[in-house]
């Protein structure tokens, strides 16, 4: 007779797994970018039966991600699983299953799973038992792929260190069987079901509305949309990688990496140039002055709201051709170009040299100084 104290043991079935089935989780592991050690999540996929695994690293675990992620692994290994056993992750599940009801889960996942034919079955709360296999090959992974952590120049390039580790582990043999893992990998696609023709386009499609500010947020962080006033609602588009964001209308406002990429976003500097030339007051307090090159910044920064307006609208002709930086580098030239073709020398005749610098003096002088070396001229 048991004592009120103890605990009963559950016991748990041996479970029997037919080729073709598969199971999906998340694992957390680090590597080394830049010098820097990062945390990267990585999908893994296991097949039971042969014990094999595909592994494909990704910036995040939201639904995006997870089914950008399957994607990826199911092509690795050449055909879909009959079944997909995963856990109660909010990127694929709304209601885990109980009380007599069974899972429910999110539209976007089963749509997913009906384009590429494979049945998701969701474990039940709090028993991992019943996804061991792919719980085994997670730590598996992080121990014999990720030991010591690789130096990796991005996603791509640790994608592809991890499938040249999982074809080098899929020539070892079987625990059990005794077979080469991948050829029991082989005989398992003969059960499972063949890749569609068209894969299947991963997004996610909201509905928003920008701040007084312009921003609109996104992964967690504001962003600046220019025009987004204009609109008291706006469509963001999220794809795994990036976003975009798009009018009623059907107008792509912006379009960039999403904020967990650490990607560099293009300054859209022509819509900014554009409010400026509205607003030439503001433009010195704008959040993006302080990110102009110093001789561009000087050049708009006049008491002259008319200079302002002008010099703005100069900017704007000259950044359909050029970067930001590549008309601070050759300002004077564009200037003296803009002056020669359209006789506007009320807009340049007052401009003086950030730094107070007569730079004709030291023109008139080049011509002795055709033999001094480059940085020598720079240094003059």
């Amino acid at each position: 007779m048991l004592d009120e104290t103890d605990t009963v043991k559950e016991e748990y079935d041996r479970l029997t797994h037919p080729p073709a089935e598969a199971q999906i989780d998340f694992g957390v592991t680090e590597v080394v970018h830049e010098g820097k050690v990062k945390d990267i999540h990585c999908l893994i996929l296991s097949f039971p039966f042969s014990n094999g695994g595909f592994v494909t690293p990704l910036p995040a675990e939201n639904q995006e991600c997870f089914l950008e992620g399957i994607k990826l692994l199911f092509a690795q290994v050449g055909f879909v699983p009959r079944e997909l056993r995963l856990d109660n992750l909010s990127a694929a599940v709304v209601k885990a299953r109980g009380h007599g009801q069974e899972t429910i889960f999110t539209d976007g996942f089963q749509r997913f799973a009906s384009h590429y034919g494979f049945e998701p079955i969701a474990c039940n709360p709090r028993k991992g038992n019943e996804k061991g296999h792919v719980e085994n090959k997670v730590g598996y992974v992080r121990y014999n792929f990720f030991t010591p952590s690789p130096v990796v120049q991005d996603l791509t390039h640790l994608r592809e260190l991890l499938f040249k580790h999982c074809q080098d582990d899929h020539l070892r043999m079987h625990y059990k069987k005794g077979i080469c893992i991948a050829d029991l990998i082989k005989e398992e696609k003969k059960y499972g079901l063949a890749l569609p023709e068209k894969e299947y386009p991963v997004f996610n499609k909201t509905l928003v509305s920008a701040n007084k500010y312009g921003e609109v947020r996104i992964d967690g962080k504001e962003i600046h949309i220019p025009n987004s006033y204009h609109y008291t609602q706006l469509y963001v588009i999220k794809y795994w990688d990036d976003f975009k964001v798009v009018s009623p209308q059907g107008e792509m406002l912006y379009k960039g990496p999403r904020p967990y990429m650490n990607r560099s976003r293009e300054i859209p500097w022509q819509s900014i140039l554009k409010n400026w030339m509205r607003k030439p007051r503001s433009i010195t307090y704008s959040r993006y002055f302080p990110y102009l090159p110093g001789r561009i910044a000087h050049h708009l920064n006049s008491e002259s709201m008319k200079l302002r307006k002008e010099r703005a609208d100069w900017l704007q002709s000259l950044i359909i051709k050029y970067s930001m930086q590549e008309i601070d580098e050759r300002f004077y030239e564009l200037l003296a170009v803009d002056d020669k073709e359209n006789g506007n020398e009320s807009l340049h005749d007052s401009i003086a040299h950030p730094y107070d610098v007569n730079w004709s003096i030291y023109d008139s002088l080049q011509p002795l100084n055709h033999s001094l070396k480059g940085e020598e001229v720079e240094n003059v």
